[in-house]
């Protein structure tokens, strides 16, 4: 099976963590992005190729472990990586080589209809693709590749080709381009040949695709561009992904019957709101309006929300406060620890608002959390659902040397509509959270709604990447509008839907899919932990 991923612009480590995670994949991707400025060391880096000192340039310099000198990668160059197995011939790797090169010499010819570029192809002893074959050769395009055995002996491939459109060529003199000092490098543009990076992505996505797959599975993150619509900003990045919010159900639509929840104010409900009150503790249950909050709650368990309630993102469909975030409260941690204890719980789970004002995004705070409650109830397992943290991974590492049980992240939505329903964050970076906690050894979790204008096919795609990441629990449920201010709901699915996407999760490798209506990120969750780590230790289960 080979999945290609179009995923606008991306950090090269982000992108990079969730290409080492797809390694151990059993399928095959391509992923297709532009990076920020970005220059790139590959092992065979001379300490010569930086004409401008490191330290002195205005983009990131990153070590890659991937063949090859220094390069540049930015704005307006289409990088394609191939993560595909190949034979344990020793040729294989030289074979995976030709193919990106051939499918990129294949792009040029079907974009160049008037040979504006001079001929394109190869030139004798120096890798890559090249143009003005005829007169002063002019790299277009580097190709810098690698190849590696993942954990079942299978020889996978490694980064790829850097396609460049209309690329800031100036940046490239701040280096030795490749190592190669005496061959100039250019980009289509610089050429004379016009051609836009989005159209040039879809052309060479079908030629890498005619050469590893033939049939691949796309997935693709909208990036529409700016507009003076007077619409509202949701609505319109809504419908430039390809819904009609238009079309959607009016907020005061009757809800079917399998979405109905009747209020259960038992003791257990009281008992536990006069102790959140009690503790001045926030709970998720009521700041997001979740439908489960009465059967949860009448279970004496609940999620806690920690660092405040207030959030510095405005996601499309999330009803906490997006007011200025107050201080943090150092006693939170103990607080928290506290309700767990009195409540006896053998499963917490701390969640958080986004705190982008943060240095960490309040990834220190959450970790005391954890270590709170293990010290105060070492019995009880301890889930985490966080933020992205913006994709810092020394964020992350603080949360995940806190040792929680779970590390949970929401996608949140297929790859299409990430852009609608969280302007603020973006499908890779997801994806690398979780290729970064499995990496680590914790079990991981992620969750996404349907009921936005997703296809049960786009949800399979998306349950594919977090599979492939090494996530193994997913939880999806229908979104249901909080207000008139947010997204629309496109429509409801049905019982049967979910037990299809159920189903198709644990086809694809998932341990456990919470496939519901109702269900919610914590909704059974220590069931869902029980059910994929079957052989965790008694007292983290109980």
């Amino acid at each position: 099976m080979l999945r290609r991923r179009h995923l606008g612009r991306v950090n090269f480590a982000e992108a990079n963590d969730v290409q080492r995670a797809l390694v151990e994949s059993r399928d095959d991707y391509l992923l297709i992005f532009e990076h920020p400025p970005t220059y790139t060391r590959g092992v065979r880096a001379r300490a010569d190729s930086f004409l401008t000192p490191p330290d002195e340039l205005d983009a990131v310099v990153v070590d890659a472990d991937r063949g090859g000198d220094v390069t540049y990668h930015g704005p307006g160059q289409v990088v394609a990586w191939a993560v595909v197995s190949v034979g344990d011939d020793p040729a294989a790797g030289k074979e995976h080589v030709r193919r990106l090169e051939d499918a990129v010499i294949a792009t040029l010819e079907r974009l160049d209809h008037t040979r504006t570029l001079g001929g394109v192809g190869r030139l004798e002893g120096y890798p890559g693709v090249w143009a003005r074959l005829e007169s002063v050769p002019a790299k277009v395009a580097a190709v810098g590749v690698r190849t590696e055995r993942n954990r079942l002996g299978v020889r996978r491939t490694l980064h790829g080709v850097a396609l460049n459109v209309d690329v800031d060529l100036a940046a490239f003199a701040a280096i030795v381009p490749c190592g190669i000092a005496d061959r100039p490098v250019a980009s289509l543009a610089s050429l004379g040949l016009e051609a836009r990076p989005i159209a040039v992505e879809t052309v060479l996505g079908e030629e890498l695709d005619a050469r590893f797959g033939g049939d691949a599975r796309v997935a693709a993150v909208e990036r529409g561009t700016a507009t003076t619509s007077p619409e509202r900003p949701l609505l319109r990045r809504l419908r430039r992904a390809g819904v009609d919010p238009d079309g959607g159900l009016a907020l005061a639509t009757r809800k079917p019957q399998w979405l109905r929840v009747s209020a259960h104010m038992g003791e257990e409900f009281r008992a536990l709101r006069n102790l959140t009150q009690d503790l001045r503790l926030v709970t998720v249950c009521e700041e997001a309006g979740c439908p489960n909050i009465f059967e949860c709650w009448a279970a004496g368990t609940a999620t806690f929300m920690v660092n405040g309630e207030r959030c510095t993102r405005a996601c499309g469909f999330c009803l906490v406060d997006t007011r200025k975030p107050l201080p943090l409260d150092d006693s939170e941690p103990a607080r928290v620890s506290e309700a767990v204890v009195r409540l006896a719980l053998a499963h917490a789970v701390i969640t958080c608002v986004a705190r982008d004002d943060l240095s960490d995004g309040g990834a220190g705070a959450i970790a005391a959390c954890v270590r709170a409650i293990r010290e105060r109830s070492p019995a009880t397992a301890v889930e985490v659902l966080t933020s992205d943290l913006r994709g810092d991974s020394a964020s992350l590492a603080t949360l995940i040397a806190a040792g929680p049980d779970v590390l949970n992240h929401n996608v949140e939505t297929v790859a299409r509509l990430q852009r609608a329903v969280r302007p603020s964050a973006g499908y890779l970076r997801s994806l690398a959270v979780l290729a970064r906690a499995a990496a680590a050894g914790l079990t991981t979790k992620s969750g996404l709604m349907v009921g936005l204008g997703e296809t049960a096919d786009e949800v399979e795609e998306t349950l594919a990447d977090l599979a492939a990441v090494g996530v193994q629990i997913v939880t999806i449920g229908q979104y249901l509008r909080p207000s008139e201010r947010h997204l629309p709901v496109a429509r409801f699915w049905e019982p049967a839907e979910f037990d299809d996407l159920a189903e198709r999760g644990r086809r694809l490798g998932l341990a456990h899919v919470q496939s519901s209506p109702l269900t919610r990120s914590s909704y059974h969750a220590r069931d869902a932990l029980r059910e994929a780590t079957p052989l965790a230790t008694p007292e983290r289960r109980r």
